[in-house]
């Protein structure tokens, strides 16, 4: 008996130390891991998979010649019905999902629940949807349309902290991916459609208070201001919101930042002038939130045009030259190539159609490609130091612009266009994914696709791209030539994340589906739905 409860003693304290192994595991990432994120393949840890945003995966188990040979070991689908818009994470094997007002935490080999935390609003909400969370030291962070700011333990799910950053009465909600760099948490509000003043904050990760703001719309007196006009109210409606992913250059401590369009989107009339720094990439220092440089992809604009890519980051020989680069992009449909230490222009080319661009917005109607909901929305390019290529989605569809008569007036909970714009008919609708040369921006291939593009984008060492098409397709492409080797059809549209990522030494690749948004059709996708593939 006494030999039996020294063992048992000896079995009890081996499951109290495995558990605490297990609870150490998840009190990362750290920064560190952070830092070294885009030279590995095990972990996905943004939004973009890493601060570079590059979304390329140091793996090759899957490759050109096996990748006919990935089969669906999982699905999983949530229980909110809402826009399935979300970019995975993946930490030590687990899987960190987010919807609406839903948080899922998954094995993510198997499919299988560890626990879900479920916000129960307590503000307006504007407008709903999530595209992704962040994740740093055990906690899971991430925004909700009423404006909050929330952290949840990662091995538990339980709420740590909660703080409304945001304001729902001025139009604001939160819809991007944080970027978590030291104890920052790097964040903004969606909504320049309601005549929000834009604005990117950084909070501290411990509790969310704030430590620095930078106007994405000046105030009067400040920097960008006189691009504005003479009437300092307009400024206070003026828009430059965020709601796509950031980027960091850790070496520097520079945050790139995508800002999106003036406020409001038509009637022009109210904000003579360039418009900073609506429609631009800023740069700024993470510790303080000062503007380091900035590029504006489109000064003035009247087409809703919000510059909503500010990745990847990479470097590569150009002539011959070695130099480090950022990709931009938005929905003017172009691809901008800047060098990151002379911030200047490489080169800029169209990945989608491109018509009328240049005839101005009047009372009057206009048909433009690409319209209002077309070029670059929340998914991104995507970059293969292998290859050397960048493959960019697409989103093929235009609209009929008519501008108001009449200045609107903004009223927080309403849209403040100053006119309308009529997508054409959903059917028409058309997308592609094209693969440029990363130093010349010289087009390598073209994948065309009777769809729109909105899902992310994955590259890997093994010489693939996997993405997904809006007509409910998985789709693996070989990396060089552009060649369909695998399609799968997930049952709903697929728009949002595509990832990869390796468990106990064995590749996975993972997509979201389901309903994305009623401005992109609904071919009947259900609730965001995760489906998991390997060999």
């Amino acid at each position: 008996m006494k030999r039996f409860r020294v063992l048992r003693g000896f079995l009890l304290c081996g499951f109290v130390a495995c558990f605490a192994l297990a609870a150490v595991a998840q009190q990362g990432p750290t920064q560190a891991e952070l830092d070294a994120a885009a030279g590995q393949g095990a972990n996905w840890l943004h939004a973009t998979h890493d601060y570079t945003g590059q979304r390329f995966v140091d793996l090759n188990q899957i490759t050109p010649k096996n990748v006919r040979g990935l089969h669906a070991v999982a699905i999983f689908q949530t229980r909110e019905y809402g826009p399935s818009q979300t970019n995975p994470l993946v930490y030590n094997g687990v899987m960190y999902i987010t919807t609406t007002h839903t948080t899922v935490a998954l094995d993510a080999a198997t499919g299988r629940k560890h626990w879900e935390y479920v916000w129960k609003a307590k503000d307006a909400e504007n407008y709903i949807t999530n595209r992704g969370a962040a994740i740093k030291d055990g906690l899971v962070v991430r925004g909700m349309p009423d404006g909050y700011l929330i952290a949840l333990d990662a091995a538990t799910g339980a709420l740590r902290w909660e703080r409304q950053i945001a304001s729902p009465k001025d139009g604001e909600f939160l819809s991007a991916p944080p970027l978590i760099a030291g104890d920052r948490i790097i964040m903004g509000p969606a909504g320049s459609d309601w005549g929000t003043k834009g604005w990117v904050g950084a909070f501290r990760l411990s509790d969310g208070t704030r430590l620095w703001k930078f106007n994405t719309v000046p105030d009067p007196g400040e920097p960008g201001a006189n691009t504005w006009g003479k009437d300092p109210a307009v400024m206070a409606h003026g828009g430059g919101s965020i709601w796509t992913p950031l980027s960091y250059d850790s070496a520097r401590g520079l945050v790139y930042v995508p800002v999106g369009n003036p406020a409001p989107d038509l009637y022009d009339n109210l904000r003579p002038g360039d418009n900073l720094y609506t429609c631009s990439m800023v740069a700024l220092d993470v510790n303080t939130g000062k503007l380091s440089w900035h590029f504006q992809a489109v000064p003035h604009d009247t087409h809703d045009w919000d510059l909503t890519q500010v990745s990847p980051l990479f470097t590569t020989k150009v002539q011959g030259v070695q130099r480090e680069l950022i990709a931009v992009a938005g929905k003017d449909g172009l691809l901008r190539v800047l060098d990151r230490v002379s911030h200047a222009l490489l080169y800029s080319v169209p990945f989608t159609r491109r018509e009328n661009v240049d005839v101005p917005v009047t009372t009057n109607p206009v048909h433009v490609f690409p319209g209002a909901l077309g070029g670059e929305e929340w998914s991104g390019p995507a970059y293969n130091h292998l290859t050397d290529m960048l493959y960019v989605p697409s989103v093929e569809r235009g609209c009929t612009y008519v501008k108001a008569k009449e200045a609107p007036v903004p009223a927080g909970k309403d849209l403040f266009l100053g006119g309308t714009f009529t997508p054409d008919p959903w059917e028409q609708s058309r997308g592609s994914l094209t693969a440029f040369d990363a130093a010349t921006g010289k087009e390598h291939w073209t994948y065309h696709s009777g769809a729109p593009m909105l899902a992310g984008v994955c590259t890997t060492a093994g010489g693939l791209v996997f993405t997904g098409e809006h007509g409910q397709d998985f789709l693996a492409l070989d990396a060089r030539t552009g060649e369909v080797l695998f399609r799968f059809n997930t049952g709903g549209p697929v728009g949002g994340g595509v990832v990869s990522y390796s468990v106990n030494g064995k590749q996975y690749v993972a997509v979201i589906s389901g309903y994305v948004s009623g401005n992109f059709g609904d071919l009947g996708g259900g609730t965001t739905t995760v489906v998991i593939f390997t060999l």
